[in-house]
């Protein structure tokens, strides 16, 4: 039994010193030869907003498109707001950054937060009754109660749609509009 344990072991330090060389050579390769995406750069802004004691980066949705950044959710302070903006210009590829984060006093965040997680159930259930936006590829996101919009659509007129749409739900205070429309081959 002993026997079978000690080999386990080994077997198990083996592969995790595979894995992590592996993943730094990687890492060293990415630095040289590959171009950075947008999903490196978002984790590498996720990663990097964790890590700062400045702000709770884990409240903090980040997406990427193209080099553009954009920065969501709440913070409990005007600092916190400016930290979390220059952590993310500070990331490599990133070209620039939209910053669409509110300042939210720590007590008023949890009735802010249940309000705005059914805003965002209720928009998304509106936007999946409608049968030109069910397929979209719309996403919705609420902070404060302003929805913000993201994702790729097929024309301006679904966009447009999208953002009445999100409008007509009670508790939207504004909507954001962040769809991008698709080129046409």
């Amino acid at each position: 039994m002993n026997t079978r344990y000690v080999l386990t072991l080994c077997t198990a330090l083996v592969i995790g010193g595979v894995l992590i060389a592996g993943s730094a050579l990687a890492v060293s390769k990415a630095d040289e030869k590959t171009p950075i995406n947008d999903t490196w750069m978002t984790a590498k802004t996720k990663i990097a907003l964790f890590a700062d004691a400045r702000i709770k980066g884990s409240e903090i949705n980040v997406e990427t498109s193209h080099g553009l950044v954009i920065i969501r959710g709440k913070v409990d302070s005007d600092e916190a707001k400016q930290a979390a903006e220059g952590i993310a210009k500070g990331i490599d590829g990133v070209k620039t950054v939209k910053n669409e984060l509110q300042v939210v006093a720590p007590a008023k965040r949890e009735a802010i937060d249940d309000k705005d997680a059914s805003i965002t159930t209720r928009v998304n259930a509106q936007i999946a009754k409608d049968s030109n936006l069910k397929d979209a590829g719309v996403h919705a996101q609420t902070n404060a109660g302003v929805v913000s919009l993201s994702g790729e659509v097929s024309s301006l007129m679904t966009s447009a749609q999208a953002s009445w749409t999100a409008w007509q739900v009670p508790g939207v205070k504004s909507v954001r509009n962040d769809l991008t429309v698709k080129e046409k081959a």
